[in-house]
């Protein structure tokens, strides 16, 4: 049964539909189930301005956080705010599903081909989907489920190890306060874990925390540290929460006291958690940092008990595999003739002898015939080509494969894009820039391409009359003009070896 608002049949059959981008859909999630109170649509102008001189929005309520939304301009100049027929969006999940209508009451120009959009914005449907529903509580039927008295609120964007979990018990005690877990689920946690494993691993620790109420919230970090610090201040608050235990980077705010933890550390003598200062130096063992934890997890190493539950050291090992086990997506990128399609055969041809690999080649010329058919070589048909394999190989990652690609991909931005894929799909990414010097490519030029190019026949070549914006995060550089296929497909090979991405492999007799 739906118990979102549902607009005129006429409206909806006209109303044009967007996607907002993941973090947008986190701040809707948010103001849909009043975790934004007293926020009720995305910021108008008017808002913005009085938010940032002020901090209060335009009617004088206090807010210091801007929350918007934009659109593609094109979108925006169908709507007019004063026509009821033409002032809906249906917003959409990732998949289409409607979520939400928003009634725009402004529009405003943002940059170049971007516009935002504020105003109220109202459910539709029954809510949504996705794991862990269960625990999607808005924060007034949380309010109704905890104790009288301090509520003790914990943002649990990490998983929990010993020290967090020995700290979230001191204060708990010390405040005679009910805990309360909110687990952020807009987006991967610290360490680059997904939200469901998050969830997984925070629930693995349960039974050495307090009683505690746990709850998957929306949240998604601000590019600003500030910022996101007084969101989720304000979102604790929503929830009930009188006191916030720190993790990190925290700001007061929405009338709560933040605590902020002194640090502990492991005394050998007994094996517990202690404030660090109350331990001889002789029996004290630091905390892991979070890069020593995952190189333990990329290494296969177990992470040791004295520091995390064996439980939650389970989850996170499932999460985070060894490197040689964790999905690769391999992108060499370079002029045409540069030898990137030739290494990259070479290396899947090494790959599969080993057999230690499901291995997938997708070559720039055979994905424009079979995936991007159509585009051309203007700069958004080359971004989509690269978007489009970059997703490909992604998905291929995500189910632990190794995907080797090889396009030009002249442009910095759409390679870092398909990095992004990567990373969220939980899997590695090695860029390899193949440099070899465009003399070098014009000299190969099997396909006449250059030739072309130079007699004015072909407009668009990279390197000729179109850029070549060369890689500044490159993992690995070969330039084949100083190797041979089979070095430059050694080195690469070597560096995937020694990042432990691929089993080392014993010489043949």
């Amino acid at each position: 049964m739906s118990n979102g608002w549902v607009l005129p049949d006429e409206v909806l059959r006209n109303a044009p539909a967007y996607t907002p981008r993941p973090g947008e859909l986190a701040d809707l999630e948010l103001l849909l189930t009043g975790a934004y109170a007293p926020l009720t649509g995305f910021m108008t102008r008017a808002d913005l301005v009085s938010v940032s001189r002020r901090s209060r929005l335009a009617d004088g309520t206090p807010w210091q956080v801007p929350v918007t939304l934009q659109v593609p301009t094109a979108l925006a100049q169908t709507l007019d705010p004063r026509d009821p027929a033409r002032r809906a969006v249906v917003l959409t999940d990732g998949e289409g599903a409607p979520v939400a209508a928003l009634d725009v009451a402004d529009t405003w120009s943002v940059r170049d081909g971007v516009a935002g959009v504020g105003g109220v914005v109202r459910r539709l449907g029954d809510g949504g989907h996705g794991p862990f529903q269960r625990l999607r509580r808005d924060p007034e039927e949380v309010r109704a489920l905890l104790p009288p008295g301090r509520v003790l609120g914990v943002i649990a964007d990490r998983p929990l190890h010993r020290p967090q979990l020995a700290q979230i018990a001191h204060a708990a005690r010390t405040l005679a306060a009910h805990l309360l877990v909110l687990i952020p689920i807009g987006e991967d946690g610290l360490g680059g874990v997904p939200p469901e494993a998050l969830v997984r691993a925070i629930f693995a620790a349960r039974d050495r925390m307090p009683p505690a109420t746990i709850v998957a919230v929306p949240l998604s970090r601000r590019r600003d540290e500030i910022s996101d610090a007084l969101l989720r201040a304000r979102v604790s608050a929503a929830y009930g929460v009188t006191h916030l235990l720190s993790t990190g980077e925290m700001l007061s705010g929405a009338g709560l006291r933040v605590l902020v933890p002194r640090e502990l550390a492991y005394d050998n003598r007994d094996g517990q958690w202690r404030w660090r200062e109350d331990i001889p130096p002789r029996n004290r063992r630091l905390a892991l940092t979070q890069d020593e934890i995952d190189d333990l997890l990329d290494r296969g190493f177990p992470l040791p008990e004295w520091h995390t539950p064996p439980a939650v050291a389970k989850e996170l090992a499932k999460a985070r595999p060894p490197r040689r086990h964790r999905g690769l997506v391999v992108f060499l990128t370079g002029l045409s003739g540069s030898g990137k399609s030739t290494i990259a055969r070479g290396l899947s041809d090494v790959l599969r002898e080993a057999g230690d690999r499901t291995v997938t080649l997708l070559d720039g010329d055979v994905v424009r015939r079979e995936l991007s058919a159509g585009l051309g070589f203007t700069k958004t048909d080359r971004d989509l080509n690269v978007r489009r394999i970059g997703w490909v190989a992604a998905e291929i990652a995500r189910h632990r494969g190794l995907a080797i690609c090889c396009p030009i991909a002249p442009y910095a931005a759409a390679r870092a894009t398909a990095r992004e894929m990567a990373l969220a799909a939980g899997a590695g990414f090695v860029l390899v820039h193949v440099s070899t010097p465009l003399e070098v490519c014009e000299q190969r030029d099997r396909k006449g391409l250059y030739a072309r190019a130079r007699a004015g026949l072909l407009t668009g070549m990279t390197g000729v009359d179109d850029p070549y914006e060369q890689p500044t995060d490159a993992d690995l550089v070969v330039d084949t003009s100083a190797l041979t296929v089979d070095e430059a497909v050694q080195a690469v090979l070597h560096h995937l070896t020694e990042t432990g991405w691929v089993e080392p492999r014993l010489p043949a007799a």
